[in-house]
C-alpha cells in the first residue's frame, strides 16, 4: 500500500491551493533526490475554488472569450498555469482533485496515471448511474452518446509531473454553474459541450457523498492507504 495523506481544503483560492501543492511537490522531490528524510508525505487534495479560469502551458489565450472587465463583472479570475491541457473553469460545486503522488513509487508512467484517474472517475459516476467513458483524442471523462459531435465533458484532467512527482489533477463537475463555460472554448474545443452530474441526474448530488465514493475508488485503483 502507498501511504497518502488525504486533505480536504473545502473552498480555497486557486493560487493559494496551487502554492500549497507546489510546496508538497518540492518537499517530495527533495526527499527523493537529496536524501532529505524530513520531506512531506504524498497527498490527495480535494478542494473547491471560487470562480477562476486556468490556462495550461500549451493552451491558447484566445480560448478565453471575454475581456478583463467582463471577467471582473462575473467575479472570476484568470491564471496561466504550468499544467498540461488548454483552458478550463473551476468554481463552486466542482470537485477538484490534486494528487501529489510519486509515480516511480507507484510503478506507473504518466499515460497510465492519467488513464487510472479517468477510470476512477468513471467508476464513481457509475455509482450515481451516470455512464461515461474516455474520449479518443482528448483527456478527461465524457458523456458520449451515439453521435460523437454531441459528446459532453463532465471531468477535465490536466497534470504536471516533475521528477516523477505529480501535481494539478482533475475537475469533476458535480453541481457546477455551467454558464461559466460559455465564456471559454473549454479545453480548446469549439464543437463539444460540457455537463455536470446535476444536469445528467436532474437533481443536486451530495458533494460529500461524491467525495467519499471518489476517494475510495482512487484508493482502490492506486493502492493507497489514506491517512
Amino acid at each position: 500500500m502507498f501511504k497518502v495523506k488525504y486533505i480536504d481544503l473545502k473552498l480555497k483560492d486557486y493560487k493559494e491551493s496551487w502554492d500549497f501543492q507546489q510546496d508538497i511537490q518540492n518537499q517530495l522531490i527533495r526527499a527523493k533526490f537529496d536524501g532529505n528524510n524530513s520531506g512531506g508525505m504524498p497527498c490527495l487534495i480535494f478542494v473547491e475554488h471560487p470562480h477562476v479560469y486556468t490556462l495550461g502551458k500549451s493552451g491558447k489565450e484566445n480560448n478565453l472569450l471575454i475581456n478583463p472587465e467582463f471577467l471582473a463583472s462575473i467575479n472570476a479570475t484568470f491564471y496561466k498555469t504550468d499544467r498540461g491541457g488548454d483552458i478550463t473553469y473551476h468554481g463552486p460545486g466542482q470537485l477538484v482533485g490534486y494528487p501529489v503522488f510519486d509515480l516511480d513509487a507507484l510503478g506507473i508512467g504518466v499515460k497510465s496515471y492519467i488513464g487510472q484517474l479517468e477510470e476512477s472517475i468513471i467508476q464513481t459516476l457509475e455509482i450515481f448511474n451516470i455512464h461515461s467513458s474516455p474520449f479518443d483524442g482528448a483527456t478527461g471523462v465524457w458523456i458520449v452518446p451515439d453521435a460523437p459531435s454531441s459528446a459532453r465533458k463532465v471531468c477535465a484532467i490536466g497534470v504536471k509531473v516533475s521528477r516523477g512527482i505529480t501535481m494539478h489533477g482533475f475537475a469533476l463537475n458535480v453541481s457546477t454553474d455551467l454558464k461559466y463555460f460559455n465564456y471559454i472554448n473549454p479545453c480548446g474545443f469549439t464543437d463539444k459541450g460540457v455537463t455536470s452530474m446535476e444536469k445528467e441526474l436532474g437533481y443536486h448530488p451530495d458533494m460529500e457523498k461524491v467525495k467519499n465514493v471518489l476517494k475510495q475508488n482512487l484508493a482502490a485503483r492506486f493502492g493507497l492507504d489514506l491517512v
